[in-house]
C-alpha cells in the first residue's frame, strides 16, 4: 500500500483537477469534483460510500485500500479503460436515484413548451 500522505494528495489532485478538466471534453454527465469523489468512493465500496466511511472528509476517514481502489478507478476512467457513465448509473443506483437520462437522436434539448428559437428570433 502507498503511503497515506501520497494516496490522499493523489487523490486530490485526480478529483479536483485531473478528472474535472477532462469531463466536459469526454462528455461525462458530471463535471464537478464532489460528484466523482461520490461515485469513485461509491463504486470502491460497492454502495453508498457514507455506509462505510464514518468521518468527513471522506479521503481522510476511508480505509487506505478503498482510497487506493477509488484512484485506480479515477485513473481508469481518465485512461479510458473505464467507464465514467456507467461508474455513476450504479452510483446513483445504489442512492435510489435516477440517473441523467441521454435525450435520443434527434430530439431537441429544450423542455416541453420551451421554445427551441433563439433569443433574437423570438424577439424579430
Amino acid at each position: 500500500m502507498t503511503a497515506r500522505p501520497a494516496l490522499e494528495a493523489r487523490w486530490l489532485e485526480l478529483r479536483r483537477r485531473d478528472l474535472p478538466a477532462v469531463a466536459r471534453a469526454r462528455g461525462w454527465p458530471v463535471a464537478l469534483d464532489h460528484c466523482f469523489q461520490r461515485i469513485l468512493l461509491d463504486n470502491a465500496f460497492g454502495g453508498r460510500w457514507y455506509d462505510h466511511v464514518a468521518g468527513r472528509p471522506a479521503y481522510a476517514h476511508a480505509d487506505g485500500n478503498a482510497l487506493e481502489a477509488a484512484i485506480a478507478l479515477g485513473e481508469a476512467a481518465l485512461a479510458g479503460d473505464v467507464d465514467l457513465a456507467e461508474l455513476n448509473r450504479r452510483s446513483l443506483d445504489w442512492r435510489g436515484k435516477r440517473g441523467p437520462s441521454k435525450p435520443r437522436r434527434g430530439t431537441p434539448m429544450s423542455r416541453s413548451g420551451q421554445s427551441t428559437r433563439t433569443k433574437i428570433e423570438r424577439t424579430a
